[in-house]
C-alpha cells in the first residue's frame, strides 16, 4: 500500500519534521480525555463489572478500567466527556466517586523498582540452579580438564549474573562510601566481589576450588530479602500526593452572570463561582447566594449535613447536596484548606520516615566491625605466611562471607513477612516494613468515630413508636429527598413493607427538607426549625402531617462489628484508649459511654486532630491512630503508626501503615499483640545471628574455613533465622 503525503505550507524542512503547535495541542487534548475517578466504596469483584459496564455505556466513553486495589477507575473518553457526567452515572448505580487529577498521580502508576528487583532475583535464581548442577560434578570428584571446564562454564554464568543481579547492592554501597559511611551493603558488595574474584583467580590457575555457586547463592538470598522488604513498603505511596489529586481541578466562574469553566489556578480571591448540587466545593469561600446543605463528612467526620445559607463559610472538599450555590472565593488552589491539609500530611510523613528500624540500628554497629575483622585477618595471615597473598586473600574472603550480614538482612523481612501473612489472613494488610516494629511500641490508641468505630450509616431507632399513617406519609416524603436521613428512613420503611402514601406537589426545599400536599393539607419532612419545633438533642428529622400532629424520627449510627472487642482488648493490654471525632458532642458522648471510653473529644477539625496526636507524642506517648476520613489523614500521618479501613478514602488509606480489609475491627487489637511477638522474634534473630558469628568467625580467622565452607555456614544461619520467623504465633 502506498503511503499518502499531505503537503504543507511550510517552507522550513525542520518545521515539517518537528511537531507543529496544532499537533502538540491535539496530543494535549487527547491526554486531557483521560479521566481518573476515586471509588472509596469499591469492594469485591462485582464492583469491577458494575462500574465498567455503567461507564462504557455512557456516550463518548471509549473504555473504563477499574483498579480495585487502588480503588480507582481510569476512563478513556472523547474530549467532550466531563467527570461530572461520569460521577452522576456511577451515583445512579450506587457507587460514590470523586474526580482525581491524573497528572498528580503519574508517579504512582508504575512499579519499576519492584519489577527490577524481581527480574534480578529471577536471573540470580536461574543462574544459581545451573551453577549448582555444575558444582555437583566437581564435588563428586571431577578432576583436571573436566573440573576446569566446569569452573569456566560456571564463571561464564556467574560473572554476568553478579554484575547484573548485584547492582542494587553495588549502587547502594557506592552511595554509602561517597557519603563517608558504612552501610549494610558495603560488606555485602565486598563479599560478592571477593568471592567471585578469588573464584576467577583459582579458575585461571587451575585450582581445585571455585566459589561461584557460593557468590551467586549469596546474591540470590540477599535479593530475596530485599524484595520481601520492598514489597512490604510498596503500597505506602504519598498521602499528600493523593490529597492533592483529590482537589477539584476546575470550577464554574461567574462573570457578568455568564458561567465559564476555568482551572482552579486561574481563580483569585473575590471571584464568584457557581457550585451545582452534588458537586464538591472547589475553593474556600463565603456563600453569597442560594440555599442548600453541605456534606462535610470527608473533612470533619460530621455525619449530618449542615445548612448552607448566605454568609456561611465553606471549605474546599465539602459536597454541595441539594441546591445551587454562588460562592465568593477567599482562597483557591495552593492556598485552600484542602491543600494546607496536604502540606500538613507531607510534614507528618517526613517525620515518620525518619524512624530508624532495628535492622538499620544494628547495621550501623555491625558493618564497621566486619571490615575491621576482614582487614585484620588479611594483614595477620599475610604476616604469618611470610607474604602469601593468595592465602591471606582466601582467609579474608572467608571472614567476609561468614560475617556477611545475610542473616541480619533477613532477620527483619522474614519476621515481617510471616507476621504480615498472619495478619492478612485475619483481615489486615501491612503496608510499611517498619509498621510492626512501631506498633509494638504503642501505648495509646486514638479512634475516630464515624466510619471507624461506627459504619457511618444512620438507621431509624423509633419506628415502632409511630402510627402506620405517619410511616406511610413519611415514606412518600423521604423517597422524594436525597438527604442522608431521608434515604435511610425510606430504606428502613421499604424493608418493613410500608406503602408510601399518595402525596402531590412534592418538592425539596434546599437546606430545609421536602414538602407536598396530602388530603388537602401541606405536609413536611425536615429540620425542626422549618416545622416551627424545637430541635431534639438526638439526631432526628421531623414529620408535620398537616393536621397539627408532629412525629420525630430519631437515628443512630451502627456500631462497627468488633469495635467493642477491640476497645476492651486494647485496654486489657494496658493501652490508653481515646475517642477523637469531628462529630457533634451528643453523638460522641453516647458512643463513648456505650464503649466505656472515658477520654473523648467532639468537634475536632483536621488540624486539631493532628495537633492532638502531636501533643500526645510530645508527652512521650507512642500513638496508634485509627481513622478513615480526610479529616483523619493528617492525624494518621502524624501518628507513630496508623490503621484505616479499606472503605476509607484514598488519601486516608494511603496515609495509614495498615489497612483493615473487612468490617470487623477486632483484628486491630490482635495486630497489637502480634506486633509485640514479632519484635521478640526479630530480637531473637539478631541474637541467633550474633551467636553464629561468635562461633563461626574464630573458625574463619584461624584459617579453618574455606570460602565454600563459609558460604554454607552463612546459608545455614540464614535458614535458621527464617525458620525462627515461621514460629510466630
Amino acid at each position: 500500500m502506498a503511503a499518502s503525503f499531505t503537503p504543507t505550507a511550510s517552507a522550513c524542512v525542520a518545521c515539517v519534521a518537528a511537531p507543529s503547535a496544532e499537533a502538540i495541542a491535539a496530543r494535549r487534548a487527547e491526554a486531557a480525555s483521560r479521566l481518573v475517578l476515586s471509588l472509596p466504596s469499591a469492594e469485591g469483584a462485582e464492583t469491577i463489572s458494575a462500574v465498567e459496564r455503567a461507564l462504557e455505556a455512557a456516550p463518548g466513553v471509549r473504555s473504563a478500567r477499574v483498579n480495585l486495589t487502588m480503588k480507582r477507575v481510569s476512563v478513556d473518553a472523547e474530549p467532550g466527556v466531563t467527570a461530572d457526567d461520569l460521577i452522576a452515572r456511577l451515583a445512579a448505580v450506587g457507587h460514590q466517586a470523586f474526580e482525581l487529577d491524573p497528572g498528580l498521580l503519574s508517579a504512582t502508576e508504575t512499579d519499576r523498582r519492584g519489577r527490577d528487583l524481581l527480574m534480578r532475583l529471577g536471573v540470580a535464581g536461574f543462574s544459581m540452579m545451573n551453577i549448582m548442577l555444575l558444582s555437583v560434578a566437581v564435588w563428586s570428584g571431577a578432576e583436571d580438564a573436566t573440573r576446569d571446564l566446569f569452573h569456566w562454564i560456571s564463571a561464564m554464568i556467574a560473572l554476568p549474573t553478579l554484575v547484573f543481579s548485584g547492582q542494587p547492592f553495588f549502587v547502594s554501597a557506592w552511595q554509602s562510601l561517597r557519603a563517608r559511611r558504612l552501610g549494610m551493603d558495603v560488606p555485602i558488595s565486598l563479599a560478592l566481589i571477593l568471592a567471585s574474584s578469588i573464584s576467577l583467580f583459582e579458575t585461571i590457575k587451575g585450582g581445585h576450588h571455585a566459589y561461584f555457586d557460593a557468590a551467586v547463592s549469596l546474591c540470590f538470598f540477599l535479593l530475596a530479602g530485599r524484595y520481601l522488604d520492598y514489597r512490604s513498603r510498596a503500597a505506602a505511596r504519598s498521602a499528600a500526593e493523593e490529597l492533592a489529586a483529590l482537589e477539584v481541578p476546575r470550577a464554574l466562574r461567574l462573570v457578568d452572570g455568564a458561567e465559564t469553566m476555568v482551572a482552579i489556578a486561574d481563580l483569585a480571591p473575590g471571584d464568584l463561582v457557581r457550585v451545582k448540587p452534588g458537586a464538591r466545593m472547589p475553593v474556600d469561600g463565603v456563600i453569597v447566594d442560594g440555599a442548600s446543605e453541605l456534606d462535610r463528612s470527608l473533612l470533619t467526620g460530621e455525619t449530618l449535613p449542615v445548612q448552607a445559607v448566605p454568609g456561611i463559610a465553606v471549605s474546599a472538599g465539602e459536597v454541595n447536596l441539594t441546591g445551587p450555590l454562588t460562592v465568593r472565593v477567599t482562597a483557591a488552589g495552593k492556598d485552600s484548606s484542602l491543600h494546607r491539609m496536604a502540606d500538613l500530611v507531607a510534614v507528618a510523613e517526613s517525620a515518620k520516615n525518619r524512624y530508624t528500624s532495628l535492622a538499620d540500628r544494628m547495621a550501623r554497629r555491625y558493618s564497621p566491625s566486619v571490615h575491621i575483622l576482614a582487614l585484620s585477618s588479611f594483614l595477620g595471615w599475610l604476616w604469618y605466611s611470610g607474604g602469601d597473598v593468595r592465602l591471606a586473600v582466601n582467609v579474608a574472603a572467608a571472614v567476609l562471607i561468614i560475617t556477611c550480614p545475610c542473616a541480619l538482612a533477613l532477620a527483619v523481612p522474614s519476621v515481617v513477612t510471616a507476621a504480615s501473612g498472619k495478619l492478612f489472613r485475619m483481615g489486615l494488610l501491612v503496608k510499611d516494613g517498619t509498621a510492626l516494629e512501631r506498633l509494638a511500641e504503642v501505648d495509646t490508641v486514638v479512634f475516630d468515630k464515624t466510619g471507624t468505630l461506627t459504619l457511618g450509616a444512620p438507621r431509624p431507632t423509633n419506628l415502632d413508636e409511630c402510627p402506620a399513617a405517619a410511616l406511610s406519609l413519611a415514606a412518600a416524603l423521604a423517597e422524594a429527598s436525597g438527604h442522608p436521613l431521608s434515604v435511610a428512613l425510606a430504606g428502613a420503611l421499604r424493608d418493613r413493607g410500608i406503602v408510601a402514601a399518595s402525596v402531590d406537589d412534592l418538592r425539596e426545599v434546599p437546606g430545609y427538607g421536602v414538602e407536598g400536599r396530602w388530603q388537602g393539607n401541606r405536609v413536611r419532612l425536615g429540620r425542626a426549625e422549618w416545622l416551627g419545633a424545637k430541635a431534639p438533642e438526638a439526631t432526628a428529622t421531623l414529620l408535620d402531617s398537616g393536621d397539627g400532629a408532629r412525629h420525630v424520627f430519631t437515628f443512630s449510627d451502627s456500631l462497627r462489628p468488633g469495635a467493642r472487642v477491640a476497645v476492651d482488648k486494647l485496654r486489657g493490654q494496658g493501652k490508653r484508649v481515646i475517642l477523637l471525632s469531628g462529630d457533634n458532642e451528643a453523638a460522641v458522648r453516647a458512643l463513648a459511654d456505650d464503649l466505656g471510653i472515658a477520654d473523648w473529644r467532639a468537634g475536632a477539625l483536621p488540624a486539631e486532630k493532628a495537633r492532638a496526636v502531636a501533643a500526645l507524642a510530645a508527652e512521650g506517648r507512642k500513638v496508634l491512630m485509627v481513622g478513615d476520613g480526610l479529616n483523619d489523614t493528617a492525624a494518621l500521618a502524624a501518628a507513630h503508626v496508623s490503621v484505616s479501613p479499606a472503605s476509607a478514602l484514598d488519601a486516608a488509606r494511603v496515609a495509614s501503615d495498615i489497612v483493615l480489609l473487612g468490617q470487623d475491627l477486632a483484628p486491630v487489637a490482635d495486630a497489637a499483640r502480634i506486633s509485640v511477638a514479632a519484635r521478640r522474634r526479630i530480637k531473637q534473630n539478631f541474637a541467633l545471628s550474633l551467636a553464629y558469628n561468635v562461633v563461626a568467625v574464630p573458625v574463619a580467622l584461624v584459617g579453618l574455613a574455606t570460602p565454600l565452607i563459609a558460604a554454607l555456614a552463612m546459608s545455614t544461619s540464614s535458614l535458621t533465622v527464617t525458620l525462627n520467623a515461621l514460629r510466630l504465633k
